[in-house]
């Protein structure tokens, strides 16, 4: 019995621990309109709305579920932005989808998000706004959302100028620079074409090397005169940056760490093939 009464003890010290303001200013109020009585129920009251608060504003700052919903929604303001859906716009989304391996339910609000997108009246600074504000000291992640959407947006082979502009305003609400925008969209390019014909290599058909190698530093978003030092300076950055574990603890949402995954391994690639390359000079 001592043993379970102290430990009741040390339960509710932390509980006056961690609500001691909302305990002052509930017992004050309630002192002066009530008394003794007064002050104790208000101290209740006023622990009871700090609870319900901090739990609101726990699931409303949430940073995977701003992602989650800003990724999707952002993704079918992409696929409208020149007037029309296309299907490759459509399979990428469900693509991303699968190899996120979102539930039944998860994939029904991925659908109903990017529905909401594609919408003439919705505004992306809605779901930016929330994200910007929740990871604005985290640069990797923005660079993830903006990877994402890139892609996204080269599924149907180029990025046009209607989609360029969303593009634009996205890493304006995520405090981008033009620079930064710039660069990323020259490496994603590059990583466009690496994806597609390592695929087209891997499937039988002619390839240039040269052209993977030269691509390949595109990945790395280094020119093909970088040092080895530079080089290897400019891999680990990328491999740090994309990490899985890293990103899910800045807020990346855990159904999305296999594209991070996927990031890291087509860095790794490039990474090897240059280093290869440089080998056999």
């Amino acid at each position: 019995m001592a043993f379970k009464s102290e430990k009741a003890g040390f339960s509710l010290g932390q509980l006056v621990q961690r609500n001691r303001t909302s305990l002052v200013i509930g017992g004050l109020i309630g002192l002066f309109s009530g008394g003794f009585v007064g002050l104790l129920i208000g101290a209740g009251i006023g622990v009871a709305i700090s609870a319900a608060l901090k739990n609101a504003l726990g699931q409303a700052l949430n940073p995977q579920d701003a992602f989650f919903k800003a990724t999707f929604t952002v993704m079918g303001k992409l696929a409208k932005a020149d007037g029309r859906v296309s299907e490759e716009e459509i399979q990428y989304a469900r693509e991303v989808m699968n190899r996120m391996g979102l539930s039944e339910e998860r994939r029904k609000e991925a659908m109903e998000l990017f529905s909401q997108g594609k919408e003439n009246d919705f505004e992306i600074a809605d779901v930016m706004r929330p994200l910007s504000a929740l990871i604005r000291f985290r640069i990797p992640l923005k660079l993830m959302f903006v990877e994402i959407q890139l892609q996204a947006a080269m599924a149907d082979g180029q990025v046009s100028e209607a989609e360029t502009i969303i593009i634009r305003e996205v890493c304006g609400l995520l405090q981008m620079s033009q620079a930064e925008m710039a660069a990323l969209m020259a490496r994603m390019q590059s990583q466009f074409s690496y994806q597609q014909h390592s695929y087209q290599s891997h499937q039988g058909g002619f390839v240039s090397e040269l052209q993977l190698l030269k691509e390949s530093y595109g990945v790395l978003g280094v020119e093909e005169s970088a040092s080895d030092a530079e080089l290897k300076k400019a891999y680990r950055r990328l491999m740090s940056q994309h990490h899985p574990d890293k990103l899910v603890a800045k807020g990346l949402p855990e159904e999305m760490m296999q594209l991070a995954k996927e990031k890291t391994q087509e860095i790794q690639a490039a990474y090897d093939r240059i280093k290869t390359a440089r080998k056999n000079q």
